[in-house]
C-alpha cells in the first residue's frame, strides 16, 4: 500500500526531532592541548565538548595551588549538585602515585579537581569564560554541556586526561 507524501514527511520529521538514545559512557577522555572532553562508548566518541582548564595548563598537577589540571587515568567517583559551580563531578586526583610524588617533593598534592559548569549565576558568561583557561585545575564546560555530561556519565566511570 503506497504511503502518502504527508505521512513520509511526518516519519522523516519525527526521526530528526526525536532525541537519540543515550549510549552507555564507559570512558571520559580529555585532550588538554586540544581543549576537548569526549564521552566514549565501546571506543566510539558519542559526545565531544570544548573545555577550559586550570590557569597554568601545561604539565601534570604536582601540588596545591599550581593551577594545573592533572594528567593520567583517574575515576569520576562522586558528584556535587550543590557546588559553587553549575554541578560538579569529582576526579579521583590525587591517586597513590600523586601522593607519593608530592611527599618526595615535600608539597601538598592538592585535590578537589572536578569537571564542572560555570560559576553559579554566571552561566550566561560562558561565551567569554570558555575562551581562556580560568580554573584552579578543574575542567570547565558550559552549563548546557555540564547538564548533558551529568546525565550521561555515571559515578565510577574512568577518565583519561592526556597532555
Amino acid at each position: 500500500m503506497p504511503t502518502s507524501r504527508f505521512a513520509c514527511f511526518m516519519i522523516a520529521l519525527s526521526a530528526t526531532t526525536m532525541p537519540a538514545v543515550a549510549a552507555t559512557v564507559d570512558l571520559v577522555r580529555v585532550d588538554k592541548s586540544e581543549r576537548r572532553l569526549e564521552l566514549l562508548s565501546a571506543d566510539k566518541v558519542v559526545r565531544s565538548y570544548a573545555m577550559a582548564l586550570g590557569a597554568s595548563p601545561v604539565g601534570h598537577k604536582r601540588e596545591e595551588g599550581d593551577e594545573r589540571t592533572p594528567e593520567g587515568r583517574y575515576v569520576l567517583d562522586w558528584r556535587n549538585p550543590g557546588s559553587g559551580y553549575y554541578r560538579s563531578i569529582h576526579i579521583s586526583y590525587p591517586n597513590a602515585h600523586d601522593v607519593a610524588a608530592a611527599k618526595r617533593a615535600g608539597v601538598d598534592p592538592g585535590g578537589m579537581i572536578m569537571i564542572h559548569g560555570q560559576p553559579n549565576g554566571y552561566g550566561w558568561w560562558s561565551w567569554l569564560l570558555q575562551m581562556f583557561d580560568w580554573t584552579n585545575g578543574c575542567i570547565a564546560v558550559t552549563d548546557k554541556d555540564m547538564a548533558e555530561i551529568w546525565q550521561m556519565v555515571e559515578d565510577g566511570t574512568p577518565i583519561e586526561i592526556n597532555p
